[in-house]
């Protein structure tokens, strides 16, 4: 959240005036998340967290983006086109020039940016973390979909039905479905998120 916070700030700076919303989803957490949460959206207009119980990945993103449309239903697709949705994972840490670099490609044409992630080496064994980097080249097009470093525009998501309700996976359905209808979809490493290493998944 500091990462973001951080973001917020720089693409505030650099296009004053720009309307920013931080939304936390909170899915069944047992440990101190909400707290965590709490004390962002107490110091920070921007911030709100909702609490749900889904155990789903999918379904989390699904009902945090709803929450945003939901206040735009009134305004008509132009609202919507004109909505940047930027998401990233608790166990993510995003660099301030994630939501600068995403709208930079956004406003050159893309509907949605697929951004690269690095493994946080800690906790990771150092042969692991190389055969994961062979794996997952740093570059420009590159082939992979990470929901910890997704970007879409607002319109878009709503034509190619949004995150679907999976436990996994599905941020790599979203990213297939605007490709097979025609929006352009661009993967980049100029917004690099890095993200933890854990190979127990929750």
């Amino acid at each position: 959240l500091t990462g973001v916070t951080a973001a917020a700030s720089r693409l505030q700076l650099a296009q004053p005036g720009i309307g920013v919303r931080v939304l936390v989803v909170l899915d069944s957490c047992t440990d101190g998340s909400a707290a965590i949460a709490a004390t962002f959206t107490a110091r920070n207009s921007c911030f709100s967290a909702v609490p749900v119980a889904f155990r789903s990945v999918g379904r989390s993103r699904r009902a945090g983006i709803w929450q945003v449309l939901g206040a735009l239903s009134d305004d008509g697709p132009e609202a919507a086109a004109g909505l940047w949705l930027a998401n990233t994972d608790a166990d993510s840490v995003v660099p301030d020039n994630w939501l600068v670099g995403q709208l930079e490609i956004a406003a050159a044409g893309a509907d949605a940016v697929l951004g690269s992630v690095e493994v946080d080496p800690a906790g990771v064994t150092p042969d692991l973390l190389s055969r994961w980097e062979s794996m997952h080249p740093f570059a420009e097009d590159h082939p992979h979909v990470f929901g910890a470093n997704f970007g879409i525009r607002g319109s878009a998501y709503l034509q190619a039905g949004g995150f679907p309700r999976h436990l996994a996976h599905e941020d790599r359905v979203l990213a297939a479905r605007l490709r097979e209808k025609g929006f352009d979809v661009r993967a980049t490493d100029t917004v690099r998120v890095r993200t933890s290493g854990r190979t127990q998944a929750r």
